[in-house]
């Protein structure tokens, strides 16, 4: 297949061509989105209430259609999978992403047009490796196979007539991806789409360690279990002995920061590239454009309208909004998307930030509801995995996961934070390990630093060793194994904590 290489990557310049026109032209390349969206759905129901015919300035379209955040949209999205069409888009729909949220137990069910899949997630994937071989132009990366770790699949019968389904993103997109997709990618959809991921993960090892695979593509977490369980299998440490000519991993879903040395111990080959995408079951949003650097290029011609709402106004009936002229680097802003699969003026629920205008290149930098802010510490997501990442590299340690809440003001003394954390590679000095992570958020965060001084507002970190496994195990309690489920990083409540220090105590 080596033959393909020279094609392949002639056509990635191509299509380099149009990702170049809107990295130089992007507010045309937005207004003219914006306009196609408000075309197709102008005469559905929605279109009909908030009068999307008659919606010619972007000022108008921001009085008149509120922000959404699910629980608004839901009951839009719940006629469309009873049947109804012609609801939200203007085509129909009759597939659903279904997105956990990371605390909460009922599941979203996101609704997936052929528009957002042919126009977003398909494009954007291609995009992905039209970036890759615009970066690499001698790369063989498509000439084997992509070990994609995907999710689940299951028929929808919440109607009895129904003929809608369901399942995570990724196996959305295995079900109805082109023939020629899957000739490129590994295992086959009998284990790909497999419900119980132990199972999964048994099946999948067995089988792709006889191919020929040259990236891999999944969520860090579940990548890390299955190259551990074919180490097993093979004898060997190294990934690349079980597949000399991998050379990607592209991940997604949560930050690399705390893997980043983790699979360098795993893959063990000069030249293994990472690139880092952001796509969720709304859309794919943006991927890494330059190789090792920092920043995102975020897609602009891929079926979504973007706004921007900084975070102090997270909360308003009436939010104030930006778009791309508009926006400041390195401020947090929560993500507000209109798309073509019928969601508008969604709130997804992660917050951004810009590193670089032009192009607009962004970083994810949380969630809108994963923060710690409970004494004006505003204690993000891209602060506690940066500090992770530092104590791991002072201390010789490696992290698999963790998550940290508040400890609120008693008679007993002032607050702090409480972290439980799973390791890898225990750190041989763990007060060592502590006093890196409380430094490195002082110096990354002033209004951390300034609560921690002298101990008047926050006292030192407290953590809690966990048994490797510890996370799977209470995943796996609560019925949230595999896909994209994940532990919560950060949260302004101990709720979260606290349901995981029980399940400790009782098993």
């Amino acid at each position: 297949m080596k033959i393909l290489s020279p094609a392949l990557s002639q056509l990635a310049r191509i299509r380099m061509g149009r990702i170049e026109h809107f990295m130089q032209y992007p507010l045309q390349v937005q207004q003219q989105v914006f306009q196609n969206l408000l075309s197709a759905a102008q005469y559905t129901e929605f279109g009909k209430q908030y009068g999307l015919s008659n919606i010619f300035r972007l000022d108008e379209f921001k009085q008149r259609v509120p922000v959404h955040n699910y629980e608004a949209m839901k009951p839009y999205i719940q006629r469309v999978m009873e049947g109804e069409q012609n609801v939200i888009w203007n085509t129909p729909i009759k597939w659903f992403a279904k997105s956990s949220g990371t605390t909460a137990d009922k599941s979203k069910f996101i609704p997936i047009s052929r528009e957002s899949l042919d126009e977003c997630h398909y494009r954007s994937g291609r995009d992905v490796f039209s970036l890759y071989y615009n970066n690499f132009p001698d790369s063989d990366v498509l000439t084997g196979k992509s070990l994609v770790i995907g999710g689940s699949h299951q028929v929808n019968r919440l109607s009895p007539d129904s003929d809608s389904y369901y399942g995570d993103l990724s196996a959305v997109m295995l079900q109805n991806m082109p023939f020629y997709g899957h000739m490129i990618r590994t295992p086959d959809l009998s284990i790909a789409l497999m419900d119980e991921w132990e199972e999964k993960i048994e099946r999948m090892a067995n089988v792709v360690i006889h191919e020929n695979v040259t990236s891999i593509a999944g969520v860090p977490t579940w990548t890390i279990v299955l190259i551990k369980r074919i180490f097993e299998l093979t004898g060997t440490d190294n990934l690349a002995d079980v597949w000399p000519n991998l050379e990607l991993y592209a991940h997604g879903g949560v930050s690399f920061t705390p893997y980043r040395e983790q699979f360098k111990k795993l893959i063990r080959k000069p030249g293994m590239s990472y690139l880092e995408s952001y796509n969720a079951s709304e859309g794919f949003f943006a991927a890494q454009d330059v190789i090792g650097e920092e920043g995102l290029l975020l897609f602009l011609n891929h079926g979504i309208f973007y706004e921007f709402m900084p975070m102090e106004e997270y909360g308003k009936d009436f939010p104030r909004t930006l778009q791309l002229h508009e926006v400041e680097l390195n401020r947090n802003y929560a993500l507000i998307i209109s798309t073509n699969g019928g969601l508008w003026r969604y709130l997804v629920g992660d917050t951004i930030q810009f590193v670089s205008l032009s192009p607009f290149r962004i970083r994810v930098s949380g969630r809108t509801k994963s923060f710690i802010n409970a004494f004006g510490e505003e204690l993000i997501v891209d602060n506690t995995d940066k500090a992770i990442a530092k104590a791991c590299e002072e201390t010789a340690a490696t992290v698999n996961d963790y998550t940290a809440a508040p400890i609120y003001f008693s008679d007993a003394g002032n607050g702090g934070h409480e972290w439980l954390i799973e390791f890898e590679n225990r750190p041989a000095d763990m007060e060592r390990f502590i006093d890196v992570l409380d430094g490195t958020l002082k110096a990354i965060n002033s209004d951390y630093e300034a609560k921690r001084h002298k101990d008047i507002a926050l006292h030192r970190p407290t953590v809690h060793v966990l048994d490797a496994g510890t996370f799977t195990e209470w995943l796996k309690s609560k019925g949230k194994l595999g896909g994209q489920h994940k532990v919560p990083r950060l949260n302004n409540e101990r709720n979260v904590l606290e349901e995981i220090l029980r399940f400790i105590e009782k098993h």
